[in-house]
């Protein structure tokens, strides 16, 4: 018997990186799995990658109707939703001098727009069973980082919302929590490495020498933590964001 069994997961943004990591941890302990992305060919390679019953979905997070369609396609081919993972996420990282509007709205739109839509659609059947887990996915960059003043205020963002809709949904079943991750080695991460010019192995040493473990963060790191918060055994944690760091912002 797995913590997940009967249970129905959506998870955004799942198709690479952290969120096919947690989707892994899902599948593994019986959960059926709705994998969300906006490149649905990847959403769908993704999902027959996973050991149990799974399905692709692409959808663009912000757009509403896009979200309506999922959530209709989770529901007719899954059987029903019973947690919501809000991953889906982009940088566009620059000095505030050099950002873009575009830069803005588009961290905006996926980040927290994306997880206000999501979660919308959710909580209607959350609330109509009586019963729900939404983990959000923040960020260690929520406390500022230079040249993330998009990025940062949006992972800021999720926190409250977290905190609100914990307020909100906890007299209907429903949990809603947040992790904010540290560094995690994923594409997104070995990108920034190639951007600053350094070689991935030497980019993620230099970031595992900032935390107390010494090691650098991988998927199933954040895996392990949403999938605890969206269990049962999580019952009575709600409003809660957990920082995955390695310590590091006890060093910072």
């Amino acid at each position: 018997m797995g913590r997940f069994d009967g249970r129905v997961v959506v998870i955004t943004g799942a198709a690479r990186g952290i969120g096919f990591g947690t989707a892994q941890r899902f599948s593994a302990e019986g959960a059926k799995v709705a994998i969300i992305d906006l490149d649905e060919a990847a959403a769908a390679e993704a999902a027959d990658r996973l050991e149990g019953e799974a399905v692709g979905i692409g959808c663009d997070v912000s757009d509403a109707a896009a979200v309506e369609r999922a959530f209709e396609r989770v529901v007719a081919e899954l059987g029903g939703v019973h947690v919501l993972v809000n991953n889906a996420g982009i940088t566009r990282d620059n000095l505030l001098f050099k950002m873009t509007e575009t830069d803005w709205d588009l961290v905006m739109n996926v980040h927290l727009k994306g997880a206000f839509l999501m979660t919308k659609a959710a909580q209607k059947h959350f609330v109509e069973q009586k019963y729900g887990k939404v983990v959000n996915l923040s960020s260690v960059s929520a406390w500022g980082n230079r040249g993330q003043a998009n990025y940062s205020a949006a992972k800021m963002g999720i926190q409250g919302f977290t905190r609100t809709l914990a307020i909100e949904l906890g007299p209907f079943g429903v949990n809603v929590n947040a992790v904010a991750p540290g560094f995690i080695a994923t594409e997104m991460t070995d990108a920034t490495a190639a951007r600053l010019g350094l070689g991935v192995e030497e980019f993620r040493e230099l970031n595992a020498q900032n935390n107390p473990v010494r090691r650098v963060g991988f998927p199933e790191d954040i895996a392990a933590a949403v999938t605890f918060l969206a269990s049962d055994e999580a019952s009575y944690v709600t409003g809660q964001t957990l920082t995955v760091d390695g310590g590091a912002k006890l060093v910072s």
